[in-house]
């Protein structure tokens, strides 16, 4: 019999071939610094006995241990459940999704919020449920754009990255077509570009979108809760009228897991309705939602946005003074290396090092732009940067960066 199947084998050896194949490595906790196991496969861990200090986390302000977000998941636990159990739309609405909804509104200056169960379906549900005839998509935009916008039947007009000219051309453009004037149109971007650390110019974005009466949507991932009052871009530009729809995670400054969507009423109404993957998904579990509310609070009311931003100052300094091209303008800071092999060897020689900061490549970046990505926490102490920095100049003399 012919077979149909697929030849997996064969995928798995062009990757390792291509230097591209990725692999698993646990690690005993969420924190600025654990203890790694080489990818496992499918046997039992073995946990390295050197502990190695972590610069490559979403998890910018150190929550993921901090005891109050901890106690607020357990109660949470101890109160409604482990899990929603159902779709929200059936019996997994709970109090604490509404306390998180109503916090992250108020953050975000917006009507009301939604949680979906991860940022990816907050994405992808909720350009799908728009049903845009147009979309105007950022060249680096986030992969669960990409495919929100691949989910629908909209044409797809993709800008340069971080371009607001090119986004105005495009625009205009398409609005001496025929067909325009009965069009939607919709500009996605994200705010904070997760691996080349840029930060969308988002009040000329405005503008464009309403000369053209565009709606916007921004995808805050990789802001929330790091900008002014516990917000993104958006608050630190006082753009939250100018934007449609707000979107963000939980899973990173948040300390959490899922996503969310921040907008009107309407919006919210809509979603509830049509988004497929808020429909269609059982609720976000209640110790996430209580987590990722105790994480937004500490984020308005305390210092660690301070910490964050003192140590992304001294990161960045350090690495320039040193002949690194540093990309970016936000907390996000990756080092430019350019070839492969040697954005490979530097992250190995920071491995060897006790730093985790792995070498990002095609196709997750551009041919000819390898670079480590480098993501300081809030909670890494002087001592910890002046050791990734000394670990970064010994590394790169030896690959010969420097």
């Amino acid at each position: 019999m012919e077979d149909r199947g697929f030849d997996l084998e064969e995928r798995v050896d062009a990757l390792e071939e291509s230097t591209l194949k990725r692999s698993l490595s646990p690690v005993d906790r969420v924190a600025e610094r654990g203890y790694f196991a080489p990818p496992p496969g499918s046997e039992l861990p073995v946990l390295s006995a050197d502990e190695a200090l972590v610069f490559a986390a979403n998890n910018y302000l150190g929550l993921t241990d901090d005891q109050r977000v901890q106690d607020a998941a357990r109660q949470a636990t101890a109160t409604v459940g482990t899990g929603a159990g159902a779709s929200r739309l059936v019996t997994g609405d709970t109090m604490v999704h509404q306390d998180l909804e109503r916090l992250l509104a108020e953050t975000k200056g917006t009507e009301r919020a939604l949680s979906f169960s991860s940022g990816y379906a907050a994405n992808v549900g909720t350009i799908t449920a728009l049903e845009p005839d147009v979309i105007f998509s950022d060249e680096y935009n986030h992969a669960s754009i990409v495919d929100g916008c691949r989910l629908t039947a909209a044409e797809t007009v993709v800008y340069d990255h971080c371009d607001a000219t090119s986004l105005r051309s495009k625009l205009a453009a398409r609005a001496e077509s025929a067909a325009a004037s009965d069009e939607s149109w919709l500009i996605v971007t994200d705010s904070v570009f997760s691996m080349d650390g840029t930060v969308a110019p988002l009040t000329e974005i405005c503008e464009a979108a309403e000369e053209f009466g565009a709606w916007l949507m921004v995808d805050e991932a990789h802001a929330t809760g790091l900008y002014a009052n516990g917000g993104g871009v958006v608050q630190a530009e006082g753009l939250e009228d100018r934007v449609q729809i707000q979107m963000g995670t939980l899973s990173k400054a948040l300390a959490s897991q899922g996503g969310y969507v921040a907008g009107s009423d309407e919006l919210i109404e809509c979603l509830v309705n049509d988004a497929r993957s808020f429909v269609f998904s059982t609720g976000l579990a209640p110790p996430a939602a209580a987590a990722a509310s105790e994480a937004l609070h500490i984020a308005r009311h305390s210092d660690v946005r301070e910490r964050l931003w003192q140590n992304v100052a001294h990161l960045r300094d350090g690495l320039e003074t040193m002949g690194f091209d540093v990309l970016g303008d936000s907390q996000i800071l990756p080092v430019l290396v350019g070839d492969r092999d040697d954005a490979v060897a530097l992250a190995d020689g920071l491995r060897i090092r006790d730093i985790v900061a792995p070498a990002i490549r095609p196709p997750t970046v551009p041919e000819g732009t390898n670079r480590i990505r480098v993501a300081p926490l809030a909670t890494h102490d002087q001592d910890d940067i002046v050791t990734c920095l000394e670990a970064f100049k010994d590394a790169g003399e030896d690959v010969g960066l420097l």
